[in-house]
């Protein structure tokens, strides 16, 4: 059994002799039950199955995360983290639809590859409070940001969010009901595109004569202008939702 080297101390003493952190314990638990996830479900993540993959005793996973809710509460956060680190935020793609269209295949292959943690990363309500969930979040927003930026959104900023997350989800929960033999990738295809019908122009709008188009545009680029008060800016974007039609 695991002993701390010295009372209220931070670090572990392993069978091995080496010396572990508090914080690599989690990890190397974390690391466990995600593997356990993935391979046997959710009903065979069990405190002392984890326990033994990662090499503690049963109690260290209450001292490390409280209950078993807790440590799936960190499964879900340390899902969301991996799946950010394969994301990849281009800052100015040639072409921003096609760019939507790569953003959303990448976060449905990841709902795909690992079913089980996906399923488990929108479970859990600590999940998508995590700092990871808002980095992943943040990459999204600056798609459609380019978007609405070049005149190709149709919709709000804040309605192409949802539409996104709301069909790339909907993808992968949908297509790990099936049975495998049931399993027909076009049914991927038609919602993707159905997503990017929904939410952008077939060509620029601000090559159009409205003023619609062309305030979402100015909108989007607002938040790196300079030159304008806050208050100002405040004013003009209330200017600009009611010419876009938003409010």
């Amino acid at each position: 059994m695991t002993a701390p080297t010295s009372p209220g101390d931070d670090t572990t003493a392993e069978p091995d002799g080496t010396v572990s952190t508090r914080e690599q314990q989690r990890q190397r638990v974390i690391e466990a039950a995600a593997d356990l996830l993935e391979r046997a479900g959710r009903d065979a993540v069990t405190t002392r199955a984890v326990a033994d993959m990662a090499g503690l005793q049963p109690p260290a996973i209450y001292r490390l995360f409280g209950d078993k809710d807790g440590l799936l509460e960190a499964v879900a956060e340390y899902g969301f983290a991996k799946f950010v680190a394969g994301k990849h935020a281009v800052l100015d793609p040639v072409d921003p639809i096609e760019d939507l269209r790569a953003g959303w295949d990448l976060a449905v292959e990841f709902g795909l590859s690992n079913p089980a943690l996906y399923t488990l990363m929108y479970s859990e309500p600590a999940g998508t409070e995590s700092a990871a969930f808002r980095a992943g979040l943040e990459i999204l927003r600056g798609r459609i940001r380019r978007l609405a930026a070049g005149g190709w959104l149709r919709v709000d900023e804040q309605l192409a969010a949802g539409i996104i997350h709301a069909t790339g989800r909907g993808a992968v929960l949908t297509w790990l009901s099936f049975p495998e033999a049931n399993r027909d990738p076009a049914l991927l295809t038609a919602l993707r595109e159905a997503m990017v019908t929904a939410i952008t122009n077939e060509r620029p709008a601000i090559q159009d004569t409205g003023p619609a188009a062309a305030a979402r545009a100015l909108r989007a680029n607002l938040p790196g202008e300079t030159t304008l008060t806050s208050a100002e800016q405040r004013l003009l974007r209330e200017w600009l939702d009611r010419l876009a039609g938003d409010h």
